[in-house]
């Protein structure tokens, strides 16, 4: 199977139905997406498949092989903090910081979404920030140590970007 994982293609001798996370944390060496729940529903496995988060505990390998995979690794492939990297840092959103990687990958995709419709419309447009209600329904990721809040503006930062 070939895999496009941040921009680098894999040749993998794995089964269809291994779930991606598994093939990015064990073949390919990449431990900051981490498991946690294993059904789909916490968020810390968050990775973006083809630009839209998915939950990679519950994908099987085989439904992303001709799609391209980016994980947190790759938000800061050129040296350079993410806007939402950059924001997480200056709100002091974690505590624990397990939930996070996942966290910060569901926000991308989510801002990036915004601003890519928001855009289609008006390629000039400027894109406000986000509204509580839109980061309630976008980020479902959950985090045990409560730091909502906190990742609650920081988004509205990054957002503002």
């Amino acid at each position: 199977m070939r895999l496009d994982v941040n921009g680098v293609v894999h040749e993998l001798d794995v089964e269809d139905e291994m779930p991606l996370l598994w093939v990015l944390r064990e073949e390919l060496g990449l431990r900051g997406t981490k498991f946690s729940c294993g059904v789909g529903q916490c968020g810390a496995c968050t990775v973006h498949v083809d630009g839209r988060a998915r939950r990679s505990c519950v994908t099987p390998v085989g439904t992303v092989a001709d799609a391209r995979v980016r994980t947190i690794e790759d938000l800061d492939a050129d040296g350079t903090l993410h806007p939402v990297q950059q924001a997480w840092l200056a709100r002091a959103v974690p505590q624990c910081g397990y939930c996070q990687p996942g966290m910060q990958m569901a926000v991308v995709a989510f801002l990036e979404a915004r601003q890519a419709a928001a855009r289609a419309e008006d390629a000039d447009a400027v894109v406000p920030p986000p509204t509580d209600e839109e980061i309630r329904r976008a980020i479902t990721n959950i985090c045990r140590c409560g730091c909502y809040e906190r990742i609650r503006q920081a988004v509205v930062d990054a957002g503002t970007v």
